[in-house]
């Protein structure tokens, strides 16, 4: 059999991330609470009797406009309150202070309307971003990650993943690490954003959240252009090769609409020619391009 056949028939087998011989340039960007989990993490506010209360982030994003302007009725369970303002340090379930929570809840949380585009980029090695406005040290982003994977967590595929690793570096010649290392230099070359770790406000993400993009923007045009200088496919035993010629995908997804609003007004402005952007909104669970 041919190597042109042999490499076909490999390429086949894998679930996405790499196409017509070639990786296909997909990278995704996340924010987490609502769009990737549902995390049961609390902002803590206080009623107009002085009550602590603590509200889910998925209401957050609804009310938090309202929040230290003007009261308003809050409803939760059987009971309804009336929010005057956030608590001392609201946050603190979201910061440094709650990072070992933070991976207890990533394993208990519902999915949300990303996670099946979650587990797709992390079955097909792709790299991503997460652009959250929670606080946590970045390293307790990828440590969780690398949890739900090692459990093989709702969909999540660790084998999977390091087929399409192994593949990954088969085509760019280079040497093959054992398999746990394999996916730590995997979750390595990806990015962690808490935008308000360090400084930063939880109640008005959007300027770090666009700062962060811009990031991973630069990013992934740099890691592009690497692979299409050093990741090639030899299609015959004579060693011609197939260049790569796509520009980079880039997805991002988001559960406030105000995070969508800012970071599209950047895109419409800024959108390089070289890479294929898409927005998509999944307030209230369900996903629609904007």
């Amino acid at each position: 059999m041919s190597l042109k056949k042999i490499i076909r028939r490999n390429l086949n087998n894998l679930m996405e991330g790499i196409e017509d011989g070639r990786p296909d340039l997909k990278y995704y960007a996340f924010d987490w609470d609502d769009n990737i989990l549902i995390m049961p993490t609390e902002i803590m506010l206080v009623t107009d009797e002085g009550y602590e209360v603590g509200m889910s982030t998925e209401d957050f994003a609804e009310y938090r406009h309202k929040i230290g302007v003007e009261d308003f009725e809050y409803s939760k369970g059987n009971n309804t309150y009336t929010i005057s303002n956030y608590s001392e340090d609201p946050y603190r379930n979201f910061s440094v202070s709650g990072d070992k929570r933070f991976i207890l809840d990533s394993m208990m949380a519902e999915t949300g309307p990303s996670w099946n585009d979650f587990v797709e980029c992390i079955n097909g090695g792709s790299i991503f971003a997460i652009i959250t406005a929670r606080g946590h040290t970045p390293k307790i982003l990828e440590e969780s990650i690398y949890n739900l994977i090692t459990k093989d967590h709702k969909g999540i595929s660790k084998q999977l993943l390091i087929k399409n690793l192994k593949e990954y570096r088969n085509l760019s010649g280079e040497k093959l690490g054992d398999d746990i290392q394999l996916i730590k230099d995997y979750l390595s070359l990806c990015k962690y954003h808490p935008v308000t770790y360090g400084e930063g406000s939880a109640s008005n993400p959007e300027e770090g959240k666009i700062k962060a993009f811009k990031e991973f923007i630069s990013y992934i045009k740099e890691m592009s252009e690497k692979l299409g200088k050093k990741a090639y496919v030899k299609n015959d035993i004579k060693n011609n090769f197939i260049p790569m010629t796509n520009k980079p995908k880039l997805g991002f997804s988001d559960d406030d609409p105000k995070n969508i609003e800012s970071m599209k007004d950047f895109v419409d402005s800024n959108n390089p020619d070289d890479v294929d952007i898409s927005m998509y909104l999944t307030k209230g669970g369900s996903k629609s391009n904007v």
